[in-house]
């Protein structure tokens, strides 16, 4: 007697198919970024906790609960040495603000230059621009002291302004944004109106390459206002000092005087606002050119 196969009975036509149980693997990415939202985002709440509490308060305890020292704190950090601290802001936003607005321009201009123009060695200049790109700041930092020391520069606004003003990162944003934003034939239709090459990049490019211009402002000012070791090596005069270098002699001087930690850490919150304000302002801005160019299109 030999046992038959059972045969299965096909699934009718049209029926619904079973719905799959989620996988639990898909829990894995969800709790690696939350592990890594809260490693980014628990020194940042420590350093507003620990900006509202007093020099006794911040040694006696370790709690996230706020204190009551935020007013004093502030306080003495203006007072500090006549509102030194002031200053140092006002030196990163000169720094930041003008370096990050004149990168943007000079960006703009070699990008949309790399974009529209066919030349001999275009290839080869954008790679050593690459290179620019994967090249560590730290490795230039000497470099530009001796040859920014060589023409007098060195301990002046200058010497850390014009080391910024050239972002290879910057160029090929704006090289990678003309080349996908800015179509051939509008170049072309400005040429045929007769349009000079400034024209047609100031009337025509320019507009269409702001969203991407704006993005490289926003990296570039970040970049710049977190900077340290380039201010670090120019400048002499802390006068001259950038919010980072200054919050850096101010620990320095910490070591020996433990009440001054308070003062750090209240100048390092208030360091944080100008990048969140930026980033808000600059977000706006991206949102209106996303839409403008969506009405455009």
């Amino acid at each position: 007697m030999t046992a038959t196969a059972p045969t299965l009975s096909p699934a009718p036509t049209g029926a619904a198919p079973t719905p799959r149980a989620p996988r639990r693997t898909a829990l894995v990415p969800t709790a690696v970024l939350a592990l890594g939202t809260l490693y980014c985002l628990l020194p940042v709440a420590w350093v507003l906790v620990a900006a509202t509490k007093s020099g006794r308060e911040l040694f006696s305890t370790f709690t996230f609960l706020p204190g009551t020292g935020l007013t004093d704190n502030l306080a003495d950090l203006s007072a500090y040495r006549d509102g030194v601290y002031w200053r140092w802001m006002a030196n990163s936003a000169l720094y930041a603000g003008l370096g990050a607005l004149l990168s943007t321009a000079v960006s703009a201009l070699a990008g949309h230059a790399l974009a529209v123009y066919r030349f001999r060695g275009r290839e080869t200049v954008f790679n050593v621009l690459l290179t620019g790109v994967l090249m560590p700041p730290v490795i230039l930092a000497v470099p530009q002291y001796l040859l920014l020391a060589e023409a007098g520069l060195a301990d002046t606004h200058l010497s850390v302004l014009l080391p910024q003003i050239l972002s290879p990162y910057g160029v090929y944003l704006a090289r990678v944004h003309a080349d996908a934003a800015v179509p051939a034939d509008v170049i072309e239709a400005g040429r045929m109106d007769g349009a000079g090459e400034w024209r047609i990049f100031r009337t025509l490019a320019l507009p269409m390459m702001l969203p991407g211009l704006v993005t490289v402002f926003l990296f570039q000012f970040v970049a710049v206002w977190n900077n340290f070791l380039l201010p670090y090596i120019m400048l002499g005069d802390d006068e001259k000092f950038p919010i980072t270098v200054g919050l850096f002699t101010l620990l320095q001087q910490g070591a020996g005087t433990p009440a001054l930690y308070t003062l750090v850490i209240t100048g390092a919150l208030l360091a944080i606002v100008p990048l969140i304000a930026v980033f808000l302002v600059i977000q706006r801005f991206w949102s209106l050119d996303l839409l403008s160019g969506a009405v455009k299109s």
